[in-house]
């Protein structure tokens, strides 16, 4: 679990809240379905018409990433790595072929198969690279999804406090309808900058964040899977890979 994430979220959140009771406002002011339904709704609305099916339904499912990352990490990748360096300079790399049923990672998977095959190093790498750029480009594109999200809330949310005020200026004889067009108009705003600002613009950058730190993994399995490939020593192989962590 990503605990900054989470408390960062609640502390922007805090923040707006606890200032408004400070200023001794009611929280209820900042709840109105209305400019809920106005401001979510036409941000989703437009974000599905800018985004094709499958960007945008992997996009919600990226949405996991924000506070449960991929686990694994730079280390244990190094470390699979060595291990498979040990093991194929003893028993050559056939030996590597039932570690691939034990292995989870697509990707991983396929480089290791393609080793154990006996693909030549320069194809091993070429073949592997354009999957990583494809990869790191559909899933750019599917983070992509909440940062455009993030520049329509707000003007959703301008929309919705429009609407607000002309429902305001609809009503201007019957004085009893006056304060939920006038609270419509003022929280859609809150809404929409808020929910670009505080959430939906730092998810996208969270998550495009995610999907650099797994291309840069799987570059390292790349070149670990060529220098094994090449029959590099061990200890030189991992000296290479930790040249990939910060």
């Amino acid at each position: 679990m990503d605990i900054i994430s989470i408390i960062g979220l609640l502390l922007g959140l805090t923040a707006i809240v606890g200032g408004q009771i400070l200023e001794g406002g009611h929280i209820g002011s900042l709840l109105q379905v209305t400019a809920f339904i106005i401001v979510i709704g036409g941000t989703m609305g437009a974000t599905m018409v800018q985004h094709s099916p499958p960007v945008f339904w992997q996009g919600l499912k990226m949405l996991a990433w924000v506070f449960f990352p991929p686990q694994q990490s730079e280390e244990q990748v190094i470390e699979q790595i060595i291990t498979w360096s040990q093991t194929a300079r003893k028993g050559g790399l056939l030996s590597l072929e039932p570690v691939i049923d034990q292995l989870d990672d697509p990707f991983m998977q396929k480089g290791l198969q393609m080793l154990v095959d006996g693909a030549e190093p320069e194809y091993l790498r070429t073949a592997l690279e354009v999957e990583v750029d494809a990869y790191e480009e559909h899933n750019l594109k599917c983070a992509g999804v909440w940062l455009a999200a993030g520049g329509y809330a707000p003007t959703i949310g301008i929309l919705g406090a429009v609407m607000g005020l002309i429902h305001v200026m609809e009503n201007l004889s019957d004085p009893s309808k006056l304060g939920s067009g006038i609270a419509v108009a003022f929280v859609a705003t809150i809404y929409g900058v808020g929910s670009a600002n505080l959430i939906l613009i730092p998810m996208s950058n969270k998550l495009k964040s995610t999907v650099g730190k797994q291309v840069v993994m799987r570059l390292m399995l790349i070149e670990g899977l060529v220098a094994i490939a090449n029959g590099e020593n061990p200890r030189m192989i991992e000296s290479k890979l930790r040249g990939f962590v910060v």
